[in-house]
């Protein structure tokens, strides 16, 4: 199947073909539509239908043994021709594909290939109606016009091929894949395809159709197979040799101008839909260097000699300057096709001086207004800084970077004719320049982002001091006169910066630089810094909405990816007061685009200093209140004034530049009265969620009734809503009730993305009270929300739509985020909840987890692992059956979110498992069924077997079940094999290869298991396996915390018979020590920072061993306490005893406590010691050998604890 072209475009006029004129060549160029008619000249649609109907029924009744067949086909192919079937009419085109295929079929039997002029003829029929009708072909059709345009250009006169290759580009148009036999033809060695289209053919017009067809062959249609790899690599060779070489002698600039659009676009559509793969060394370094030549095409004044290869450096590459050419005559410059390169173009009207029409507007946008734009004399003297010798070299100011477009010139030097030539060769540079952004955008996405940072320096300013500025994206953005490719060079940023955090995580400039040299985490932060001052210019000088929301999405993608904690503040304090007035922008995507900047800011590293002080600062500071926030001090200015409501366009530049000298770009101060009250961040979005706006636009087609913000808008203020209590909920926990207001009324609206979107907030919400709350944030009770309050807001909030949100089926997103939110409850909170509402909760999660959509199932089962630990629910007998049937259930649900989730709310289960039977005792442990307690110990087993993500919770909950069993259960036979696979699936984890979380989860685990007295593990078979298992992974393992987890788990035995006979307690104890050895020996750098806790565990393990030595294990112990071993265990254990309170305990976020270490001061540390040594000094030994081995570990504990007395 083929979709119809629209890069293909049409051949010019010749005198055999008459009817057609003469038409300017480009990829873009609009179909060909011979007279020129257009819609309103259409009398009407039923005619032009009519038309195509009689001349399709006379071409079909013709046979090609007709006596008039020539003369026929020449008329109807002219009539056919002459239509305008272009379905951007007016009217619609009813006129069906099935027609113009089998059209298309019929005649091509009956035009004879020796008949030349008839060829051309049919071939431009071929382009016109399918590229008109964007007609999707057939495979019949496809293989017809195929073969026949393949076998016209084997034997037809050259003079034909340029409609020929015209037609044929429209059929193969992302049919590349499909055309095996015709792109191994044409792209072979001495293809037409490469032999037309090759730099050294004369025949500009062939050269152009030529690159056009095998562009059309280059590009995949969505649904269909790439073209093969080996002719992409041929197309994209030969693109770039396209884009490579030079302007051929006596070639007309806007033919040559085709022509790189052409091999532009089709170099693009190699790209496009992939990853790279056409070399990573100077290959990259080419495609690069000559999109780099071709963003500045037509650039007025550029003098500069371009690299053919752009090579990886921290360092930016400037452009050589090529040599001063001599003075040229005046005839000579004006007959110069590259005279506006120096000349001078007439001025822009500025916006103060007058408003077009939207025609008008529209009219200087399609024709770019590079006719219109006049050029500062930095930017014709090229940009980078190229002096004459003598020159002084000027430092880089904001002068250079102020957008050349926002200057007036003089009135144009040329005259009609002659303007109206150049102004058309800019049109075609400006889309030389716009194709050379897109494909540099494909090149972006296509490449990996860790390569692509090599190349950083040579598309983004670092802004060296004392160097000239280079020409960079940044250049394009503020100096280029056409909106489209300014919007096209803030894409290709953007997508630079896009993911780049991991790169520009280096950066920092808060020390001064060294003057020996400048770091690179320096010159990144330079760059950050240019980026800001570019970026923050084009925002105060654009003029299109469309680019002005492009340049807020750049600086969106910057402040989510640059590390302003490392930074010197004041780069957010400008933005800040800079985008503020855009908030009441007259368009919307600018209003949305800057709500999603300040999401960007108030999620960048929160809580960041500088963002808090700004949170706090009043309304009125920094560029007055909400509403009127723009103060508007330029008289010319004064047409945003509509019925004395402001409504800006843009922020004005004085105004912005006014309060940027008269606040500091600094952290501003915030008064002391306005500490505790809501940031004004937060009640704009409120006021834009819920209140009606001030003013209206025409655009928007206000009614006389107030409406509210379009829903982009309110959307966008509720994600920022989010992220500001999410990364500050300290400002914003004084508006807990308004912000619960808000999220019920939005609950209530109709819209689901709205009700979504409050969901989320009020989780958020409930999210922040709760980490308020937990016992490590030690949050003083006076900054803490009351647990009255946080009562009355979710009883509001449970009373409202929350209830419906929960069953509106027809939204599954909407029931899982509700979910969400119920599992976001203060637990304190939940317990002074009514019982009913309580219930209502409980009753809704547990009816949910039966849906069959499993968003809704994976929350639902989420929230009850949530609920399961709340102190007033957790002993509840009864719930925690309940909730353990439905977590059973949901661990054999085909989805594997759900089994995760599952998985997950199991350990909370069994963690409260251990809870209850820490704190109330037998009488829990006797309530809960052994038959539930054996179907999770079998479900868990299961799940330990499942993917890693079920895993890890899976063995989790497999340590807390053996750590519960009593004795009563594990002596019951029906219990034997099930205990015993459990343990087996725990040790075939801790030896696998699965991700190392899973590991040091399995680890804990089986540590868990041996604080349970009543396993056997002196006389189990599986206990050998165990002990093995630890044994191995705390001395082989790569990963620092799976040791850190074996070698706790070593510890836990109370009892030296867990530890079996003498054998393996000296396995153990061997083990150990050489772990402690090698606990320095990290293969991973990173994994040095967990080198002191595991040292630490690493002596409290062998401590413990030897406070349960027994008199056979005194062989084992002396002879390794003896001699180099010994010496090294004793170093390590003094610096043990030395370690203060809490030292060497890497703390591990969302992890399970290494040890159950009882005593961590030094001194309880030395008083264990003391008692080792008391009760190995008490043993008495039977033999005389035995003595003599335990006076050896006697006297080297002695040593080591008059060591550690010492200090």
């Amino acid at each position: 199947m083929s979709a119809s072209v629209e890069v293909s475009t049409p051949a010019f006029g010749r005198p055999a073909v008459s009817i057609f004129s003469s038409m300017a060549l480009s990829a873009e160029a609009a179909p060909f539509t011979p007279g020129g008619g257009d819609c309103s000249q259409l009398d009407s649609l039923s005619d032009t239908e009519k038309q195509f109907s009689r001349c399709a029924a006379k071409l079909r009744a013709l046979r090609a043994d007709s006596n008039q067949l020539r003369e026929e086909l020449n008329q109807l192919f002219d009539q056919l021709l002459s239509e305008n079937y272009n379905r951007s009419c007016e009217l619609p085109i009813t006129i069906r594909p099935e027609e113009v295929c089998i059209l298309l079929k019929h005649t091509s039997g009956l035009v004879p290939l020796n008949q030349e002029h008839l060829v051309v003829k049919f071939c431009q029929l071929v382009h016109h109606l399918l590229n008109q009708l964007k007609v999707i072909m057939d495979e019949q059709t496809l293989d017809v016009l195929v073969n026949y345009t393949a076998n016209a250009l084997k034997q037809c006169s050259t003079w034909t091929h340029s409609d020929v290759l015209l037609a044929l580009s429209t059929v193969v148009y992302g049919n590349g894949s499909q055309c095996h036999q015709l792109v191994s033809d044409l792209l072979s060695e001495d293809g037409v395809i490469l032999q037309y289209s090759s730099p050294s053919q004369p025949n500009i017009e062939l050269r152009h159709v030529a690159l056009t067809c095998m562009a059309n062959i280059c590009l995949r249609i969505p649904g269909q197979p790439p073209l093969d790899d080996h002719y992409r690599s041929v197309c994209f060779r030969l693109f770039l040799k396209t884009l490579q070489s030079p302007k051929p002698p006596n070639t007309d600039d806007l033919f040559y101008c085709m022509v790189i659009q052409a091999a532009l676009k089709g170099l693009q559509f190699c790209l496009s839909g992939g990853k790279w793969k056409f070399g990573a060394g100077e290959e990259l370094g080419s495609v690069l260097a000559a999109l780099k030549r071709l963003m500045f095409q037509g650039a007025p004044g550029l003098s500069v000699d371009w690299p053919e290869v752009i090579y990886p450096a921290p360092l930016s590459q400037y452009e050589g300057l090529s040599p001063p050419k001599p003075a040229e005559s005046p005839k000579t410059v004006e007959s110069s096709t590259e005279a506006d390169k120096t000349g001078k173009a007439s001025g822009r009207k500025s916006k103060g001086k007058g408003k077009k029409t939207k025609s008008e507007e529209s009219r200087v946008d399609d024709r770019e207004e590079e006719d219109k734009e006049g050029v500062p004399e930095v930017y014709r003297r090229g940009g980078d800084g190229s002096r004459a010798d003598g020159e002084t070299l000027p430092k880089p100011s904001a002068l250079f970077l102020y957008p050349s477009w926002k200057m007036n010139s003089s009135e144009s030097e040329f005259s009609d004719l002659e303007g109206n030539a150049q102004s058309k060769l800019r049109v075609y540079q400006c889309r030389v320049r716009q194709l050379a952004l897109h494909c540099m955008l494909a090149v972006v996405k296509a490449v990996e982002k860790r390569t692509l940072y090599g190349y950083w320096s040579s598309f983004i300013p670092d802004s060296p001091t004392g160097r000239p500025p280079s020409l960079t994206l940044l250049t394009i953005i503020l100096k280029d006169p056409s909106a489209k490719v300014r919007l096209c060079a803030l894409q290709v940023l953007s997508a630079i910066l896009d993911g780049s955090r991991q790169f520009l995580a280096a950066a920092e400039d808060t020390a001064s630089p060294r003057t020996s040299y400048t770091p690179f985490s320096f010159m990144l932060a330079a760059a950050i810094r240019e980026l800001h001052r570019g970026l923050s210019l084009a925002l105060l000088a654009e003029t299109s909405s469309q680019t002005l929301t492009q340049v807020i999405k750049c600086l969106a993608f910057l402040v989510a990816n640059a590390p302003y904690h490392r930074l010197r503040p004041g780069l957010l304090s400008m933005l800040w007061k800079q985008i503020r007035p855009y908030v009441r922008h007259r368009d919307v995507t600018v209003r949305g685009s800057v709500l999603r900047l300040y999401g960007a800011i108030v999620t960048a590293q929160a809580p960041l200093p500088e963002v808090q002080l700004l949170l706090q600062q009043p309304e009125n500071l920094g560029g007055g209140s909400i509403s009127s926030s723009v103060a508007l001090q330029d008289p010319a200015l004064s047409w945003r004034h509509r019925n004395g409501a402001p409504s800006p366009a843009r922020t004005p530049a004085a105004s912005s530049q006014q309060n940027s000298c008269t606040h500091s770009p600094h952290l501003p101060h915030t008064p002391r009265e306005e500490e505790n009250a809501s940031p004004w961040l937060l009640k704009l979005c409120v006021s834009l969620v819920t209140q009606p706006r001030e003013d209206q636009s025409d655009s928007e087609g206000a009614g006389g009734a107030a409406a509210l913000e379009p829903s982009p808008v309110r959307l966008e203020a509720l994600q920022v809503l989010s992220h500001l209590v999410r990364g500050y909920f300290p400002l914003a926990q004084s508006s807990l009730f308004e912000v619960g207001q808000v999220s019920i009324r939005c609950l209530g609206e109709t819209d689901p993305s709205i009700q979504l979107h409050s969901a989320k907030l009020l989780e958020e919400f409930g999210a922040g009270i709760i980490q308020q709350y937990r016992a490590e944030n030690s949050v003083p009770e006076s900054l803490k929300v009351p647990v009255n309050q946080v009562v009355v807001f979710w009883s509001e909030v449970l009373s409202g739509p929350l209830n419906a949100a929960l069953q509106n089926e027809q939204h599954p997103t909407l029931q899982a985020s509700a979910c969400d939110t119920l599992a976001s409850i203060l637990p304190q909170a939940f317990a002074q909840l009514p019982d009913k509402t309580q219930l209502m909760c409980i009753t809704v999660l547990l009816g949910l987890t039966y849906t069959e959509n499993y968003l809704v199932k994976t929350a639902a089962v989420r929230a009850l692992g949530v609920y399961i630990l709340f102190p007033c629910l957790r002993e509840d007998v009864m719930f925690v059956a309940d909730t353990a049937n439905i977590i059973l259930a949901a661990l054999d649900d085909r989805c594997t979110n759900v089994r995760a989730k599952a998985a997950w709310s199991l350990g909370n289960l069994t963690d409260t498992l251990i809870i209850n039977m820490q704190n109330v005792g037998v009488d829990f442990q006797e309530e809960l069924s052994d038959m539930l307690l054996l179907k999770m110990l079998q479900a868990a087993t299961r799940a330990a077997a499942d993917r890693d993500k079920v895993k890890c919770n899976a063995v989790r909950a497999l340590g807390n079940l053996l750590h519960f069993l009593r004795h009563s259960q594990i002596t019951r036979p029906v219990f034997q094999c099930p205990l015993e696979d459990a343990v087996r699936a725990l040790v075939k984890t801790v030896q696998s290869e699965a991700a190392m979380k899973v590991r040091w989860n399995a680890c804990y685990a089986l540590g868990n298991a041996f604080r349970n007295s009543s396993l056997p593990l002196e006389t189990a078979p599986w206990s050998q396996d165990a002990f093995s298992a630890l044994c191995h992974v705390v001395t082989s393992c790569e990963n620092f915390k799976v040791r850190i987890k074996s070698a706790a788990a070593l510890a836990v035995p109370a009892q030296r018979s867990c530890y079996g006979d003498t054998m393996r307690f000296s396995c153990v104890w061997r083990s150990l020590a050489t772990a402690l050895e090698n606990s320095e020996d990290a293969v991973d750098f990173l994994e040095y920072r967990y080198s002191a806790s595991l040292r630490h565990t690493l002596s409290e393990a062998l401590l413990h061993l030897l406070s349960l030595s027994e008199l056979q294990d005194m062989a084992e112990l002396s002879a390794s306490l003896a001699g180099e071993e010994g010496r090294g265990i004793k170093e390590h254990l003094i610096k043990y005893f030395k370690e203060d309170e809490g030292e060497g305990k890497t703390g591990e976020d969302g992890e399970e406590k290494n040890s159950g270490e009882e005593s961590r001061h030094p001194q309880q540390r030395l008083g264990r010691l003391q008692q080792t040594l008391a009760r190995l000094t008490s043993l008495k030994a039977e033999e005389e050998g035995g003595e003599e081995e335990k006076k050896a570990v006697v006297h080297f504990l002695e040593d080591l604890l008059k060591i550690c007395e010492e200090f």
